[in-house]
């Protein structure tokens, strides 16, 4: 067990399977990110604009004394390839898209207007939206003329999202997740091989919570070195490590904050390799 990163007196389980990968610190990172009340305050699905979001938001939490101190971000990334898919249950991704476009190629985001001047190839920003469709018979992920399947086997969906480059993103299926009343059942599926040298997924949504009857992400766990065969995780098991709640009062107030909780997960991924059994 490790300490939880949000409660130091409390402990999280190790996944198992966890212990067999590789210790490589440059494994390539996959950020999946929610759009709402992660990196914008507004929600399609429920009509919410920004003050009603930020509104709403603000009687669902506690909160005191707050710093205006904004920290800088730091060289977070150097020497790591990285990707960003965004997943969002709304129908503001083609707007999202469109924005993050004029940011790494114009500079139009205050604050980080040096962007185009970095040239970095893994900022390039795929416009096209796709979609990602739950049934009881699978998963199935299309974006323009591609369109993989978990009928051809659960591999195909997680190698897929592990080659994508550049910033992208898809529409979550949120009927899906009603029907399966909020729960960690139909939430947002991600595809975790602990045994694989070569790329780290973590997934930074606000409604994931450790109580997989309201939470909104649902983790396969592959069983075996290049096997086809996962298990479902629950979120406490993955809390940390490659399961994020956004802390969205912090993620306005600092600008490392993302930066900062993703590091923790990948100091946490590599204690569990470490220390974690099969």
């Amino acid at each position: 067990q490790i300490a939880s990163a949000s409660n130091p007196r409390t402990s999280t389980s190790i996944p198992r399977g966890l212990g067999c990968a590789d210790h490589s610190p440059r494994k390539k990172l996959i950020l999946h990110m929610d759009l709402n009340n992660t990196i914008l305050v507004s929600d399609t699905v429920t009509g919410q604009g920004t003050v009603a979001a930020l509104d709403y938001f603000l009687t669902t939490v506690t909160w005191g004394k707050m710093s205006k101190h904004v920290t800088p971000p730091g060289k977070a990334w150097e020497g790591r390839e990285f990707a960003i898919v965004f997943r969002t249950f709304g129908t503001d991704l083609p707007r999202v898209l469109k924005a993050m476009s004029r940011v790494v190629n114009e500079g139009a985001h205050p604050l980080f207007p040096d962007l185009p001047e970095l040239k970095v190839r893994q900022l390039r920003v795929d416009m096209t939206p796709g979609k990602i469709r739950c049934t009881k018979r699978g998963v199935v992920l299309s974006r323009a003329e591609e369109r993989v399947s978990t009928r051809d086997g659960e591999r195909g969906l997680y190698q897929y999202l592990s080659s994508v480059q550049g910033l992208g993103g898809f529409q979550d299926h949120f009927d899906w997740w009603a029907t399966n009343t909020f729960s960690i059942r139909g939430g947002k599926p991600l595809w975790i091989d602990p045994f694989d040298q070569n790329v780290q997924h973590v997934f930074i949504d606000d409604n994931i919570r450790q109580n997989d009857e309201d939470t909104i992400v649902c983790p396969k766990v592959f069983l075996e070195p290049g096997g086809h065969n996962t298990r479902a995780a629950g979120t406490a098991e993955l809390y940390d490590i490659s399961l994020v709640q956004t802390d969205l009062l912090r993620a306005i107030s600092d600008r490392s904050y993302f930066t900062q909780r993703v590091h923790i997960c990948l100091e946490n991924y590599e204690r569990n390799l470490w220390n974690g059994t099969a």
